[in-house]
């Protein structure tokens, strides 16, 4: 299964599922990545670290570590 961090810049996804294990999963569902939402990968930075989503129609960056836990359709 493919995870948000495995996006291509511009391409969009349907979240399945957050890693409930994850040390950051509360702080991933409160800031809106949660099942069914759609995102869309805007930016990574030269390191790949952190990336920069559009949810909700904002542009929200997190940690490459915990897009990794963010499982996609």
């Amino acid at each position: 299964m493919k995870t948000a961090a495995e996006l291509h810049s511009g391409e969009s996804a349907i979240i399945q599922s957050v890693d409930p294990h994850h040390p950051s999963f509360r702080r991933i569902i409160e800031i809106g990545f949660t099942p069914g939402q759609e995102i869309e990968l805007i930016n990574k930075t030269i390191f790949n670290d952190p990336l920069a989503f559009a949810l909700r129609g904002t542009m929200i960056a997190i940690r490459k570590d915990e897009a990794k836990s963010i499982k996609v359709l």
